[in-house]
C-alpha cells in the first residue's frame, strides 16, 4: 500500500545551474497541487533587477545578500504554506543558508554529471549567466567540473539526493515524478 503522507513545510530544489529546478519545480508543484516560487522571478519582482543584472551593476557578494533575504522574506510571510521553491545554484553555497533550507522545510539536491549540464547549459542563453558567457560546450564542462566538487559539500546536506538520468528529452519529467513518488507516495 502506498504511503498517503507530505512534507511538512515548503520543498527547497538545489542544484547546479541547468540542473532543471525551475522546470522540475513547476512539474512537481503541479504534481502535488502546490503553488510554485522561483527565487530568481522573486528577485526580479522585489529588486527591479534579474540576478544577471544585479550580478553586473554591484557584483556577487552583494547579490548573494540580496537573495537571502528575498528567501527568508518569503519564508517569513508564508512558513507553513504548500510551496515547491526553486533556489538559485550559488544559493545553498552561501553563509548558512543550506542549513536555513533545511530547517524551513524539505531539500531536494538535483544532482547531474559536469558534461550534462554542460549539454543543457548550451540549449540557454548563456549571456543570462554572467559567469559563462562566451564559452564553448569543452570549456562550460572545464569550468563547471570545479566549481561542482567546490558545491558538493552544501549540496549533499540537502535531505534527499536524486541523481538526473543523463542528457536526455525527458529528465525533467523523470526527477519531478521521482522527488513526488519520495515525497507523496
Amino acid at each position: 500500500m502506498a504511503k498517503t503522507h507530505q512534507p511538512s513545510g515548503p520543498i527547497y530544489l538545489v542544484g547546479y545551474m541547468a540542473a532543471g529546478k525551475t522546470t522540475v519545480g513547476r512539474l512537481l508543484a503541479e504534481r502535488a497541487g502546490w503553488r510554485f516560487v522561483d527565487l530568481d522571478d522573486a528577485f526580479l519582482q522585489i529588486h527591479g533587477y534579474t540576478p544577471a543584472e544585479y550580478i553586473r551593476q554591484y557584483g556577487i557578494e552583494a547579490f548573494r545578500k540580496k537573495e537571502k533575504y528575498v528567501l527568508e522574506d518569503i519564508a517569513d510571510m508564508s512558513p507553513y504554506e504548500q510551496v515547491v521553491y526553486a533556489t538559485g545554484g550559488g544559493y545553498p553555497c552561501w553563509e548558512d543558508n543550506m542549513e536555513c533550507l533545511n530547517e524551513l522545510g524539505t531539500s531536494v539536491y538535483l544532482r547531474w554529471q559536469a558534461e550534462d549540464l554542460a549539454q543543457r547549459l548550451m540549449l540557454t542563453d548563456l549571456n543570462e549567466r554572467p559567469v559563462l558567457q562566451g564559452r564553448t560546450a569543452n570549456e562550460l564542462t572545464n569550468f563547471i567540473r570545479p566549481q561542482l566538487e567546490a558545491r558538493h559539500p552544501y549540496y549533499m546536506q540537502a535531505h534527499h539526493v536524486v541523481d538526473a538520468p543523463g542528457f536526455i528529452p525527458e529528465a525533467d519529467q523523470q526527477l519531478a515524478e521521482q522527488i513526488y513518488q519520495l515525497l507523496f507516495e
